[in-house]
């Protein structure tokens, strides 16, 4: 594994190349720095969710979600390497199956809307959504293990979880979008 960085400013980027944690360079434009710098992204995402008043179990599970990401992060820039386990995986499995207990049914699809905590969670949603499609790009191109794939895909579920639990935290609901065939079916949810 590559030293720590001590120092930011190292213009070695300036030619558009970028290092990995094996001590190679490859375009900045290249898929291992794209999925990268997306689960960057939504790692710096998360913590701005953090920055909203959160039920504690929810701050938590976000906090390890992040170090995770991190790990994950990790793995991407050493190819060939395995730094995120499968317990990590394991613990969005058993956080989905806490969460989606507490929640009713949906009638209809949602909108990422409701309480600035709902709407950022579902911003790191989408943001999940677009560094797992990232990663299965990379795996197209480069051997890459199952983990972080399959770990981005359960997050993004979670995150859509997550936000649901935040609408109802001081007794809101999920902000429905306002279906023009339920709408002629006398059926819109109220």
């Amino acid at each position: 594994m590559a030293n720590r960085l001590s120092q930011i400013a190292t213009r070695t980027g300036d030619d558009g190349t970028t290092g990995l944690g094996d001590n190679s360079r490859v375009s900045k434009d290249s898929g291992r720095p794209h999925a990268m710098g997306d689960v960057d992204e939504l790692n710096s995402h998360i913590g701005l969710l953090l920055c909203e008043p959160l039920p504690q179990g929810v701050r938590e599970l976000l906090v390890d979600v992040q170090h995770q990401l991190f790990n994950l992060g990790g793995e991407l820039s050493i190819p060939g390497f395995a730094l995120l386990k499968d317990d990590a995986l394991l613990q969005l499995d058993e956080a989905l199956a806490l969460y989606n207990a507490t929640l009713p049914r949906l009638q209809e699809f949602i909108l990422p809307a409701g309480t600035r905590a709902a709407a950022q969670a579902h911003v790191c949603r989408t943001v999940a959504r677009r560094a797992e499609r990232a990663v299965v790009a990379l795996g197209a191109a480069e051997p890459l293990r199952d983990a972080p794939r399959r770990y981005l895909n359960r997050l993004s579920d979670l995150l859509f979880v997550l936000a649901r639990v935040l609408n109802r935290v001081d007794g809101g609901d999920d902000v429905y979008w306002k279906s023009e065939r339920l709408a002629r079916q006398g059926g819109e949810p109220t």
